[in-house]
C-alpha cells in the first residue's frame, strides 16, 4: 500500500465493535484533519495482514503476554506501538492488575502510553517493571469523548429510534463475563469434567492469584444470581416500562434470553454503542460496571445493585462505578430508589465527593478532547521524527515471515480441535461494517465536530478501511 503526502500512517485496530468503533472513528477523523492517514478495522483482520501495511504508528489497547508475538512481529517490520489500556479505568487492585494486564517484556515494545486519568497514570508509574524513560500522557480516552455534551448529538437519531421502539425503559447493564462468558474457556475457571477436580484457570483468570480468582468467581456468581432474581420482579412491578437487558460484549446472552421468555416486557440486546441507550433510558441498574461511570458523566440516574457484598472486590475492583451511583443493598431498597427515579423525584447521583473522585480517574472532561490530546502527542512525535526508522532488510523479512506463519497457523487451527475461540465469538465481538456505513458514521462525526474538510474512505480488505484527506 502506498500513501503519499501524509504526515504518517496510524493503525487503529478495533476489537469490540459496539464499544470501540465510534470512539476510534472519532480519533481517526481528528487525526486525518491533522494530516495523518488512518488504517482502521477489525483487530483480528488487521493483525493477520500487518505485514502488508506501510510502517505506521500502531495504537494498541493492552500490554499482556498475549501481545508479545504481535509486538515482536511489528517491531521487526518497522511499526511503532503506542498503547492505552481499555481496562484501566475500572481496574483490578494494583498487584493483580500488574500480573493480569501488564507484561514486563511487552511494555518495553511501547514508545508512549496514554492514560485515562491520574489514577491510571499513578497505577502505571508504580509498576516495578515500567521502563525508566517511558512517557505517560494523561490524555483521557476516546470512549469518554462521546459522553461529552457537545458530541452527544452524534447519537441523537439512534436514541430517538430506541425510544420509538421500546418506549420508556429501565436499562440493566450486566458485567458477568468472568463467570458467564460467551464460551466457557473465557471464564475465570474452565469447566471441570470430574466431581472434585480442581478447575484450571480460564482466560479471565490468567495472571490472578488462585485465592483472589476463586473469591471473585464466587462473588460474581452470587451477584449474577441476584440479578437473575431481580429481572422478573422488575417485569412485574414496573408495567409502564420495558426492561432492557444489555449484557457485557463478551457475555453469553442465553441466560437472560431464557429469563425473558417467561416475562412480558423484558428484552435482551447488545445492539450498538451504549451511549444512545443511556440517552434514552430513565435509569440504569448495574453492579460495578463501567456503564455506571458513563451514566454519571451523562447525568443519567444510575443504581449500583449490591445485593451481595464483598468489600475486597466491591471497593478494590469496582470502587469507582459503585461510589458514583446510588447504591441499593436489597430488593426493597432498590425498588424504593427506582420508583423515586421513574417518578422524577430523584435524579442522577451527584455531590462534591463524587466529582473529586471522577476527576481523579478521568481526564479530558472539558477543554480539548481526549482524541485531540492523543493526536497532539502524535504530531509532536512526528515533528521530532518525521519518518519512522526502517529496520534492516533481514529483520523485515523475518517479521513478514513470522506474520505469514502466524496467519497460516490461525487459519489451520480453525479446522482443528485446538481453537483460541469459536468463529461465532469473533463474529459476535466484531460483526462487521460496510464501507457505506463507515462513510456515513465518519460524516456524522465530522458534522458534529464542525469539520467541512474533504475526507476519503476506501475498503482495502475484509473489514479494514483506509481514511485520509
Amino acid at each position: 500500500m502506498r500513501i503519499k503526502d501524509q504526515k504518517a500512517c496510524l493503525i487503529i485496530p478495533v476489537e469490540n465493535q459496539v464499544r470501540e468503533l465510534d470512539p476510534k472513528l472519532l480519533l481517526a477523523c481528528i487525526a486525518v484533519k491533522r494530516g495523518f492517514s488512518v488504517i482502521i478495522g477489525s483487530h483480528r483482520e488487521i493483525d493477520f495482514r500487518i505485514s502488508s501495511f506501510p510502517r505506521s504508528l500502531y495504537l494498541n489497547k493492552s500490554m499482556t503476554e498475549r501481545n508479545l508475538k504481535m509486538f515482536r512481529i511489528m517491531q521487526k517490520i518497522g511499526h511503532e506501538i503506542l498503547t492505552w489500556d481499555e481496562e484501566a479505568l475500572v481496574h483490578l487492585p494494583a498487584e493483580t492488575y500488574y500480573s493480569r494486564r501488564l507484561s514486563p517484556t511487552a511494555i518495553r515494545y511501547n514508545s508512549h502510553l496514554f492514560a485515562w486519568g491520574e489514577d491510571n497514570a499513578e497505577l502505571w508509574r508504580q509498576y516495578p517493571d515500567l521502563p525508566e524513560d517511558m512517557p505517560i500522557h494523561v490524555t483521557g480516552n476516546p470512549r469518554s469523548d462521546l459522553l461529552r455534551p457537545e458530541l452527544r448529538s452524534f447519537y441523537e437519531p439512534e436514541a430517538a429510534e430506541i425510544l420509538k421502539t421500546y418506549g420508556k425503559f429501565i436499562l440493566l447493564n450486566t458485567n458477568f463475563n468472568h463467570v458467564n462468558a460467551f464460551y466457557p474457556a473465557q471464564n475465570l475457571f474452565k469447566p471441570t469434567n470430574n466431581v472434585g477436580e480442581e478447575p484450571q484457570f480460564g482466560k479471565a483468570g490468567v495472571g490472578m492469584d488462585r485465592k483472589f480468582a476463586e473469591g471473585l468467581r464466587d462473588h460474581k456468581e452470587a451477584i449474577l444470581d441476584a440479578f437473575k432474581e431481580l429481572i422478573p420482579i422488575l417485569d412485574q412491578n414496573y408495567p409502564d416500562h420495558t426492561i432492557i437487558i444489555r449484557p457485557h460484549p463478551t457475555e453469553n446472552q442465553q441466560v437472560y434470553i431464557d429469563i425473558a421468555k417467561d416475562c412480558q416486557r423484558v428484552k435482551v440486546t447488545n445492539k450498538g454503542n451504549v451511549v444512545p441507550w443511556l440517552m434514552a433510558t430513565d435509569v440504569v441498574i448495574h453492579n460495578g460496571c463501567t456503564t455506571g461511570v458513563e451514566a454519571y458523566m451523562m447525568n443519567v440516574p444510575a443504581i449500583s445493585y449490591r445485593a451481595r457484598i464483598n468489600e475486597t472486590y466491591d471497593m478494590g475492583f469496582y470502587r469507582l462505578p459503585n461510589l458514583i451511583s446510588h447504591q441499593s443493598f436489597d430488593i426493597d431498597q432498590l425498588q424504593e430508589t427506582l420508583t423515586k427515579i421513574t417518578r422524577g423525584e430523584l435524579g442522577a447521583a451527584d455531590g462534591a465527593e463524587r466529582k473529586v473522585l471522577v476527576n481523579h480517574y478521568l481526564a479530558a472532561q472539558d477543554g480539548p478532547l481526549a482524541c485531540e490530546r492523543i493526536v497532539d502527542v502524535l504530531e509532536k512525535k512526528m515533528k521530532h521524527q518525521p519518518e519512522l526508522p526502517c529496520p534492516p532488510l533481514s529483520d523485515r523479512l523475518l517479521g513478514k515471515g513470522f506474520a505469514n506463519y502466524r496467519r497460516l497457523l490461525k487459519y489451520v487451527r480453525k479446522y482443528l480441535s485446538v481453537k483460541d475461540a469459536p468463529p461465532e465469538f469473533h463474529r459476535h465481538r466484531y460483526p462487521g461494517i460496510s464501507l457505506q456505513e463507515l462513510i456515513n458514521r465518519t460524516y456524522k462525526i465530522r458534522r458534529v465536530l464542525g469539520d467541512n474538510s474533504q475526507v476519503k474512505a476506501e475498503q482495502i480488505s475484509d473489514q479494514i478501511f483506509l481514511i485520509r484527506s
